[in-house]
C-alpha cells in the first residue's frame, strides 16, 4: 500500500488527487479513503444518472465513522472550479449547493471524506417541481419506544402494500434499500406538479394505506403517537428536502450502500436494509435493477382522481 500523502486517480477526463489515501474511514472494516474513492469511481456509471442536475447535501466524516460528522449544503470556495454548483433560495438568502455531474466530482467528494450523498427531488432549472416522489419506510420502534428495531419483515409488508396501492393508482414505483434500516419506495413523476402538490398527494396515499392497516401503519409524525406501528414518512417530498442517493455509502459498520433492487428481490430472505455493501453493490448495480422502470414518469392528475375515488 502506498504511503504517499497524495494519490492521483484518473476519473473520466480528469485526474483527481486523493489526499491521505490510507486514512481509515471505517475502522471496524479497515476501509480507507482510497477504498471509498475507488468504490465511487467504479459505481459512477450507475450512480451519476441519479445525481446529474440535482442539488446535493453532503454527509462528511473527516475523521471517519468514529469521529464527528456534519451535513454540508454550501459548496466551499476551495472546491475546483470544474465542480458544478447551483444557487438556490432559502429563507433569508441563498445557498450554493454542489451538483455532481461527472465521475471526477464524485471522486473529489470522496477525497473530502463525503461518505453519503443526499439528493433533492428536483433538478436545476426546475427546482420548484420535483420529478420523483419518495416514501420512506423504517421499522417500527422497539417495544416501549426508542430506537427502531431491525424488523425488516414489517418494512417488507408495508412496501408490498404501498406498491399494490400505487399500482392501483397506475403509478409505477421502484425500490431501494436505504443502507440503514428501511426502504424507499420511489415514484417517477413528469415534473409538472409543485412540491406542495406532491407532498399532499404522498400524504394522502400514506393516510389511505394507514387507514386500511391501522394496527401496523401510521402517518403520525410524533414518535409518541406511533406506538409500535411503522411510520409512513413522506416528509422528503418538501422543497429543499433530500433523500439518500442511490449507491451512496452509509456511515455504518460494514459500509452498507443504499441500493436499488427489483420488486422480486424484496421477498428474498437475504434482503434487508444493509444487504449490499461497498464490496457487493456494484454487482447489484450491473444487474440493472431499475432497467425499464425509471423511464416512465407519470402525471399526478389522473392518479389524484383515482385516489379520491378510493377514499
Amino acid at each position: 500500500m502506498s504511503t504517499s500523502s497524495t494519490r492521483a486517480v484518473r476519473a473520466g477526463r480528469r485526474t483527481v488527487d486523493i489526499h491521505r489515501p490510507d486514512k481509515v474511514l471505517f475502522p471496524e472494516d479497515g476501509i480507507t479513503k482510497a477504498d471509498l474513492a475507488a468504490y465511487y469511481r467504479s459505481v459512477a456509471p450507475h450512480m451519476l444518472p441519479h445525481l446529474r442536475g440535482r442539488p446535493l447535501m453532503l454527509e462528511r466524516l473527516p475523521d471517519g465513522t468514529g469521529g464527528p460528522r456534519f451535513m454540508q449544503k454550501d459548496t466551499p470556495a476551495g472546491y475546483p472550479d470544474w465542480v458544478h454548483r447551483v444557487e438556490v433560495a432559502k429563507e433569508g438568502g441563498t445557498v450554493t449547493h454542489t451538483v455532481c455531474d461527472d465521475t471526477a466530482t464524485l471522486v473529489h467528494l470522496a477525497d473530502q471524506a463525503c461518505v453519503t450523498l443526499h439528493r433533492w427531488q428536483s433538478r436545476t432549472g426546475h427546482l420548484e417541481t420535483p420529478d420523483r416522489m419518495v416514501f420512506d419506510l423504517d421499522p417500527p420502534p422497539a417495544s416501549g419506544g426508542g430506537t427502531p428495531k431491525d424488523d425488516f419483515d414489517a418494512v417488507r409488508r408495508a412496501a408490498h402494500r404501498l406498491g399494490e396501492l400505487l399500482d392501483a393508482l397506475r403509478l409505477p414505483s421502484t425500490l431501494m434499500t436505504t443502507g440503514s434500516r428501511g426502504l424507499h419506495v420511489i415514484v417517477p413523476l413528469d415534473g409538472q406538479s409543485d412540491f406542495d402538490e406532491v407532498r399532499a398527494f404522498a400524504h394522502d396515499v400514506a393516510a389511505t394505506l394507514a387507514a386500511a392497516h391501522p394496527r401496523e401503519l401510521t402517518t403520525a409524525a410524533r414518535k409518541q403517537a406511533r406506538g409500535d406501528r411503522l411510520y409512513l414518512d413522506v416528509q422528503r417530498n418538501g422543497y429543499a428536502q433530500t433523500a439518500v442517493a442511490p449507491y451512496s455509502v452509509r456511515a455504518r459498520p460494514g459500509a452498507p450502500v443504499a441500493t436499488p433492487l427489483r420488486w422480486d428481490q424484496l421477498d428474498d430472505p437475504a434482503t434487508h436494509a444493509r444487504r449490499w455493501t461497498v464490496a457487493t453493490a456494484l454487482e447489484q448495480a450491473r444487474s440493472g435493477p431499475w432497467d425499464g422502470s425509471t423511464a416512465r414518469p407519470r402525471a399526478l392528475g389522473p392518479a389524484r382522481r383515482r385516489l379520491d375515488a378510493l377514499r
